[in-house]
């Protein structure tokens, strides 16, 4: 526990482009337009007194002079390309409150600060990083982990660390003075005061500390000072943390021991039956569930299954755990009986409700993740993979097969450009296959090529596309695909009108001999 006469330390998180990021999180179609250019600027609008006006930009807005508070119209005449999507205030209050639960890993005190900020009382915690610098580091690499845009500061209060993370632009070295040097905004006063005491010359919190609080009390009102000395740790206000709600843990005891399997069935039903209604009031869908078995005699058994998409279907669960006990090599042996039995759900997710179709037709889409959670359950978990996209520009390491059931939220695959041919065949050799290339000059196109024994003219190539290696690797690899040489893709078309994907690994200018690689196949 910390010592009470310790001092108090905050770190805050502000999201200067909240609803961008989050957008582009969830809705990645709503950021993109075919008439816009692909990075186009994004902006949110608000009606306000029968006017839309901007209120939130991206960054790209930001750096063309967008800003909150200018109509739609002076943006679209300043920026033609633009995006606008309406505002939703909800879904951005719910967007903060789900990383401010994230960031309940570094302390149990998060207090969400909408609309767009956390703040975290580490007092005590940041031993644990080894420091507050390394603290610091694990938070920032969190949030951008969750694709959001983020500025983090540390002070004595939560005021302060908001102010430092929203107001100062250079990093701070003396937490008194770069408070201090604070324009007059960071104080969190209302329009009116603000430029109040911006007209009376006060233009930082260190020129606002300076004058008599009665003074300043007198013409701006009471809660400038409040404001002015939270900001200088000389008052501290208690923030409402996130409430941390209980684990899904059900149980059921028996006064005597269970053995038959009909009234095991019954019981198990019902704690499913419970925990699917727990698991609706927070909005949630289990994707583990475990089931222990405490026989009378002492002895325990845990099942567990996991599930390819968030559910609360008690049916479902069941099946599954029966498709479980069916692949064991040692059947359950109840003994002399079962006296408790309990369900815990240790990893669930959000689960909107959903809206069935006013035909009565049957709703296919669970159909897929169904029978992957069945065919899992019963091969194993890595019987049944899912390929989904890895953030890496070598194109044999761009996706992963991970098991289906394990595979987090599906991200966006690429989208070619309509009319575009494709840049990756569908097909790709692993490993790539070696080549003998005739060219004009050493490192031009490929003029003809023998694979497989075959020799293929050349009648159309496109590149090249240079690619190059991973340098934080070891280089020197003789193989394709290892080593830190660059590559340079065509797109080959042979006379017969078959299509290949070739590379050469490796420069002259390095004084290495390249090779050439197949490395795909065009459709």
């Amino acid at each position: 526990m910390t010592d009470a006469s310790s001092p108090k330390r905050h770190l805050a998180i502000w999201f200067p482009y909240l609803a961008a990021d989050r957008l582009r999180q969830q809705e990645p179609d709503r950021c993109v337009s075919a008439s816009a250019p692909p990075d186009a600027a994004l902006v949110f609008v608000a009606k306000q007194k029968n006017a839309l006006r901007l209120a939130a930009v991206d960054a790209a807005g930001q750096a063309l002079g967008l800003a909150p508070g200018m109509a739609l119209a002076d943006a679209r005449v300043r920026v033609p390309g633009l995006i606008a999507v309406e505002t939703d205030a909800a879904a951005d209050r719910h967007w903060l409150d789900l990383l401010a639960r994230s960031c309940t890993r570094f302390s149990p005190h998060v207090v969400p600060h909408p609309p767009d900020a956390i703040a975290i009382d580490i007092s005590g915690c940041e031993h644990l990083w080894g420091g507050e610098a390394g603290l610091a580091e694990a938070v920032a690499e969190h949030v951008e982990q969750r694709g959001m845009t983020a500025r983090i500061a540390c002070a004595a209060t939560a005021e302060a660390a908001l102010a430092l993370a929203r107001y100062a632009r250079l990093s701070v070295v003396e937490e008194t003075k770069a408070i201090r040097a604070l324009p007059v905004a960071a104080l969190g006063l209302d329009d009116e005061a603000t430029l109040g005491l911006v007209r009376a010359g006060l233009k930082s919190v260190g020129a606002v500390a300076a004058r008599p609080r009665a003074a300043l009390a007198a013409r701006f009102g009471i809660e400038a000072v409040r404001a002015l000395e939270r900001l200088l740790g000389e008052e501290h206000r208690p923030g409402a943390p996130l409430r941390h709600q209980a684990p899904l843990r059900f149980e059921r005891r028996f006064a005597e021991p269970v053995a038959h399997e009909r009234a095991v069935v019954a019981a198990f039903g019902d704690l499913l039956a419970e925990g699917a209604r727990v698991l609706e009031e927070r909005g949630l869908g289990g994707r583990r569930f475990r089931l222990t078995l405490d026989r009378s005699d002492g002895a325990k058994r845990r099942l567990t299954i996991e599930t390819g998409a968030p559910t609360r279907d008690a049916a479902l669960v069941l099946r599954l755990f029966d498709e479980r006990i069916a692949s064991l090599a040692d059947p359950l042996d109840p003994g002399f009986g079962y006296d408790r039995l309990m369900l815990h759900i240790p990893l669930a997710e959000p689960l909107a409700a959903t809206q069935p179709a006013l035909d009565g037709a049957e709703k296919v889409d669970g159909r897929l993740a169904e029978l992957v959670d069945r065919l899992s359950t019963r091969l194993g978990p890595g019987a049944i993979r899912r390929l989904i996209p890895n953030d890496s520009h070598i194109p044999e390491q761009a996706q992963l097969a991970l098991p289906a059931i394990q595979c987090p939220a599906p991200m966006r695959w690429p989208t070619p450009r309509a009319g575009e041919p494709p840049l990756r065949p569908l097909f790709l050799f692993d490993p790539p296959q070696l080549v003998e290339v005739v060219a004009e000059v050493p490192d031009g196109p490929p003029h003809r090529f023998r694979w497989k024994r075959k020799l293929h003219e050349v009648r159309l190539y496109e590149g090249p596309e240079r690619i190059a290696g991973e340098w934080w690797k070891k280089k020197g690899g003789e193989q394709a695909g290892h080593g830190g040489l660059t590559r340079d893709y065509y797109r080959i078309e042979d006379a017969r009108g078959r299509r290949y994907w070739l590379f050469r690994h490796g420069l002259y200018e390095d004084k290495t001999q390249p090779k050439w690689y197949m490395h795909g196949l065009f459709a």
